[in-house]
């Protein structure tokens, strides 16, 4: 029996988060429409794209309007363009849209380049049945780590997220990771939109952030111990795979009482090492 666990930092709901974010890209958005390269018709249809998100079925114009920040009459030519083109279906029974077979398209052809899916799942599997948790691949999104590969042991309670779930950048070990390996500027970029995002927790947010820039340093992985969520536990490793890609992360974590900081760290983190080290060698030779 898998726990429900929300996907967002605890103090804020689903929906306030997307609007934060949202307003967020609005004004990240105002600087690139500065340069003459930047379609800005075409951002905010993408925009509008980006506002499903995997626990979503069926979205309507309203809101839409409501999570991109963009009047409903501009989102309403815009969902009409993106239907004819594929990328949005209009259910007429309920007045509502879904993502059409043009953006699954889209998304199987990046998944399907990412030969590190599929060298990363046997070994994931084999941490995940090891540690009776979950293993999990992800990637940088905006404010957001995206898995793109998800092991779980078929024994063990594990969190409900799987393929397409998004988590907080700030607040995980995995987005925490990631955040670790990436270059100062742009790990201040990212920290500076999360501070927007809310300033309240903001100093405890940073002083996570930091300590796991550190901790990342010293232990080599990033920890999350009921930052994200409470009764969450989870150790993270990030990694750049040797084809231009953006860095990743592969994280190990479940519910605390099942996964102790003490068994994360000590057992755990020496294999989830030798996992990523594994992993690029197996990159290496298949590149070569």
């Amino acid at each position: 029996m898998r726990r429900n666990i929300s996907f967002w930092y605890p103090h804020l709901n689903i929906m306030q988060q997307e609007n934060h974010e949202s307003r967020n890209l609005v004004a990240t958005k105002s600087n690139a429409k500065e340069d003459r390269h930047f379609v800005t018709a075409l951002a905010r249809g993408l925009d509008v794209l980006a506002c499903f998100r995997s626990s979503d079925k069926l979205l309507g114009n309203q809101e839409l309007a409501e999570r991109s920040k963009l009047p409903k009459s501009t989102v309403s030519r815009f969902t009409y363009t993106l239907t004819k083109l594929g990328y949005l279906h209009y259910v007429e029974s309920v007045g509502k849209y879904r993502l059409g077979s043009a953006t699954l398209a889209l998304g199987s052809a990046m998944l399907s380049k990412l030969d590190v899916r599929q060298l990363a799942r046997p070994y994931m599997q084999e941490m995940a049945d090891l540690s009776q948790g979950m293993v999990s691949l992800g990637m940088r999104d905006r404010l957001s780590m995206i898995y793109i590969e998800n092991c779980r042991s078929q024994t063990a309670l594990t969190l409900s997220l799987d393929v397409g779930s998004r988590i907080p950048v700030a607040t995980t070990a995995m987005g925490r990771a990631y955040l670790a390996v990436i270059s100062d500027s742009e790990r201040n970029d990212i920290l500076e939109r999360v501070r927007e995002l809310d300033e309240l927790a903001w100093p405890k947010i940073r002083d996570g952030v930091m300590h796991a820039v550190e901790e990342y340093r010293t232990i080599g992985c990033c920890t999350s111990f009921g930052d994200w969520q409470k009764d969450v536990n989870a150790i993270a490793v990030a990694f750049k795979p040797n084809d231009g890609m953006a860095p990743l992360s592969i994280n190990c974590g479940g519910p605390a009482f099942n996964l102790s900081p003490e068994f994360l760290l000590k057992e755990v983190q020496p294999r989830l090492l030798d996992l990523v080290d594994r992993l690029q060698h197996s990159l290496v030779g298949g590149s070569s």
